[in-house]
């Protein structure tokens, strides 16, 4: 097993003890979840759906991906989202996400695959163990978390459909409702949204394929029931509520690069060195850490993950190529 190595923290960076002991409770309560036996995901979704609090989903924590970062708090990470089907504003996936119907729910799986078809969240929850992951992500707007995130490794359900010789590139279709997405009646792109990988990143084992946050299933807000994160990436390219995976064999037309190629590349690596054309990429404001003034924190390379991922783009002007 590979062991990712971080580099030594500042002591400025270091977790506070309260917050490493709530981590460490909540991984507690994961693993014996696990061991005890929870409540089959379904269950747990409709649980969801009826209750206020959500449902815990169960995961072993992964110590492959752990960050001495302290975590961004629930309330933020529940509250603070780019989720434009929902509207604009940051605070509007919380307010009207609620509505949005998560059961039942499938994912199509397409395109250059020898085994195409449905999957249901059960098959889909049924190919690999949850797995607890503490990630950074990192908004092109110039702000970052850090969340953990429960999931497993896309390339788990992309083994399982096995891409053919001619499969080069993943994409991802999100859901529409519009009875509850009030956001689909904007311009700003070209709805459903529309996000891709090339095969090498889909099948990266940092890739996660996500169900939950926080010890529970996914809020709605969140990119409930089933969603993507790609953490050496800037957030949009993680994919929320997925109900299509195409594999093909040439680079899918995203959203972003559809509506504005200009600012949002096709890869979407974090580099400080990008300037986009409205703001600079260099620095990021880390949501909850002291107040609007507090000095913002350098940008890292591959949002941090340069050890990595930097191996897939040998050779590539990631200046062009952003």
């Amino acid at each position: 097993m590979t062991r990712y190595k971080y580099p030594e923290p500042k002591s400025s960076e270091i977790t506070p003890q309260r917050v490493w002991t709530q981590r460490r409770q909540l991984l507690a309560s994961g693993t014996l979840m696990a061991a005890t036996g929870a409540l089959p995901f379904s269950s747990a979704m409709a649980q969801r759906n009826q209750q206020s609090e959500l449902a815990p989903l169960p995961a072993k924590a992964n110590f492959d991906y752990v960050s001495m970062e302290a975590l961004t708090s629930q309330k933020d990470v529940t509250t603070y989202n780019n989720f434009y089907e929902f509207g604009l504003d940051k605070a509007d996936p919380a307010k009207y996400a609620g509505a949005m119907k998560v059961q039942p729910w499938s994912v199509q799986i397409e395109g250059e695959v020898a085994k195409p078809g449905i999957y249901g969240l059960e098959d889909l929850l049924s190919l690999s163990p949850m797995q607890d992951r503490v990630y950074r992500l990192r908004c092109v707007e110039g702000w970052s978390m850090v969340i953990p995130w429960i999931g497993y490794p896309l390339s788990a359900l992309l083994s399982k459909v096995q891409p053919t010789g001619n499969a080069k590139y993943v994409e991802f279709v999100t859901d529409m409702q519009p009875d509850v997405m009030k956001g689909l009646s904007s311009s700003v792109i070209d709805w459903p949204y529309r996000e891709g990988l090339r095969m090498d990143e889909a099948m990266h084992p940092l890739t996660l394929l996500t169900f939950g946050v926080y010890g529970t299933v996914l809020p709605n807000q969140n990119g409930a029931p089933v969603r993507l994160v790609v953490p050496w990436k800037y957030g949009f390219k993680s994919a929320k509520s997925l109900v299509k995976i195409r594999v093909t064999e040439k680079q899918p037309l995203t959203s972003w690069v559809a509506a504005a190629a200009a600012e949002y590349g096709f890869y979407a690596n974090v580099n400080p060195n990008v300037q986009h054309p409205r703001w600079s990429q260099a620095t990021e404001r880390r949501i909850g850490e002291g107040g609007f003034f507090t000095p913002k924190r350098p940008t890292q390379m591959f949002n941090g993950y340069a050890d990595q991922v930097a191996s897939l783009y040998a050779g590539m002007d990631l200046t062009k190529n952003y």
